[in-house]
């Protein structure tokens, strides 16, 4: 076989490190994106914070710095010089020491101002104050455990009694049910003490009585069976008949059977609803009284609001710092030579790129939201029902990009909107055609579905068949089964657990 070469022309495209970091860059969320900002500013030199967005220096204006400091290096040195002179003037710390002991006179020393200092700000070398991490201001709530700990110290127990309490505490969930057996208490405790069964059910008999009333439950039955236990039989209709009913036929109540609960209690239906009100009454959970958990907060990336008629869409310029390169340490590439040069180059170059990636991250962030706020303005008027069926294509087709590059930027971006904060992805939805040959989206079925439920008979509560043969004289067609779907991802149940016996 004779050998020969041969010149072709083709399209490839090569991933750069500068494209894959740009790439990264899109697809973090804002709070991945400031510690990422953070860290190259920690290892570069070349990159600093801009104070003011009009101290923010473009390229153009770099690279114009930069062939003035080439033609004449003399110069760039005393420019430098007359800025440090103007802005940083550099004081002898002998004569800053005098003015500062003749016009401050104080009578107390350094260490004791710094420890009785109780401001919540911390001041800068400007003079300028900044609002400590919100973080450190939150004080550490009580838990369900330390509010049964201090109970206990309240209580009148003997130390073997202590010690059966805090194992019995500590088994303790944060809904306030005991999931452990009393078995695995006394085990608990070790081989040296050798306690009953019976003096560990009299310590827990005396928690049970603690703040929040029935904490320490094992079963709802016990839990609610306590609590009806403390209300007072004279000014309490139908303590009695509650208490029974929690205690034989809760699996009953739990199921809906109403028919079935009359019966048994031989109660009317007036009689039962009377009873259930009082049950109703009742903490099934004890202990989310006490037991709070930390809320989540959620920056948004994009802000959407309406001016004269009009859906605006800007980025929220909080989330990442303007950055530039420091014109200082980029003088220095022209004076130093060997590995010092070659290091200065490589932060430039890198630090050039990430402005460049970064800025790009924001513009094709502000192209997506615009693109999916003109095309949801029905939600933003009137609300899910409103929805019109998205996908990555339709926004990846209009702006003329990849349906991967959409994926990145919408997973974890939030947009503020006057109807609350949502990530961008949720204004994507598949659709479901409709009788006239249109189509719908399914957060709109959605919605149309948890409306239905909401107005129903809850005595008479709607199947999944009636809820589809009203969505059709909609004019939506869907099937019993794409309902059910829709209602088992809401978290809806179905149509026998839904009924009630009281409004």
């Amino acid at each position: 076989m004779k050998q020969s070469l041969q010149i072709r022309l083709g399209h490839q495209i090569t991933m750069t490190p500068q494209l894959q970091n740009a790439i990264r860059l899109l697809q973090l969320s804002n709070l991945e994106l400031q510690t990422e900002i953070q860290q190259i500013l920690d290892s570069n030199i070349m990159l600093e914070v801009a104070e003011d967005e009009n101290e923010t220096e473009s390229e153009d204006d770099f690279s114009q710095q930069e062939a003035l400091k080439d033609s004449n290096p003399d110069s760039s040195a005393d420019t430098f010089n007359n800025e440090s002179s103007e802005s940083d003037e550099i004081v002898p710390d002998n004569i800053l020491a005098d003015d500062i002991s003749n016009d401050l006179a104080v009578n107390s020393d350094w260490e004791e101002v710094y420890n009785n200092s109780t401001t919540p700000y911390d001041f800068t070398k400007n003079g300028e104050t900044n609002q400590r991490d919100f973080a450190e201001q939150i004080s550490i709530s009580e838990t369900l455990q330390d509010k049964l700990r201090w109970q206990l110290e309240l209580s009148h127990f003997n130390e073997m009694e202590c010690a059966i309490a805090i194992a019995i505490i500590d088994a303790i969930d944060s809904d306030g049910y005991l999931r452990s057996s009393l078995d695995d208490i006394a085990k608990s405790l070790g081989e040296d003490i050798c306690v009953e069964v019976k003096k560990i059910k009299a310590v827990l008999n005396q928690i049970q009585h603690f703040e929040p009333l029935g904490v320490g439950a094992r079963n709802l039955s016990e839990c609610l069976s306590i609590q009806l236990s403390e209300l007072e039989p004279n000014d309490t209709p139908w303590l009695k008949e509650a208490k029974r009913l929690v205690r034989k036929y809760l699996g009953l109540l739990g199921t809906h059977d109403y028919n079935q609960l009359c019966k048994r209690m031989k109660l009317e239906r007036n009689d039962l609803q009377k009873v259930l009100k009082l049950i109703q009454s009742l903490n099934p959970r004890p202990g989310t009284k006490i037991e709070t958990s930390y809320t989540n907060y959620v920056t948004p990336d994009v802000f959407v609001k309406k001016i004269h008629g009009l859906w605006k869409v800007e980025l929220n310029s909080d989330i990442s710092p303007k950055l530039r390169v420091n014109n200082y340490y980029a003088g220095l590439v022209s004076k130093f030579d060997g590995a010092e040069n070659n290091t200065l180059k490589t932060h430039l170059q890198e630090a050039r790129w990430f402005i460049k990636s970064l800025r790009s991250r924001q513009d094709t962030l502000l192209k997506v939201a615009k693109c999916i706020v003109w095309r949801q303005t029905g939600f933003l008027d009137y609300g899910e029902e409103a929805m019109k069926p998205l996908v990555l294509h339709d926004v990846a087709k209009e702006l003329e990009l990849h349906e991967s590059t959409i994926s990145r930027v919408t997973t974890q971006k939030y947009l503020h909107t006057p109807r609350g904060v949502f990530e961008l992805k949720y204004f994507f939805s598949s659709h479901v055609s409709t009788q006239n040959g249109g189509e719908c989206s399914s957060t709109a079925i959605r919605a149309m579905i948890r409306k239905i439920v909401a107005v129903e008979n809850s005595a008479k509560p709607l199947s999944d068949n009636k809820i589809a043969e009203q969505l059709s004289e909609r004019g939506i067609r869907v099937a019993r089964r794409t309902v059910a779907k829709y209602r088992e991802a809401m978290v809806i149940p179905p149509s026998n657990e839904r009924k009630r016996f009281l409004e």
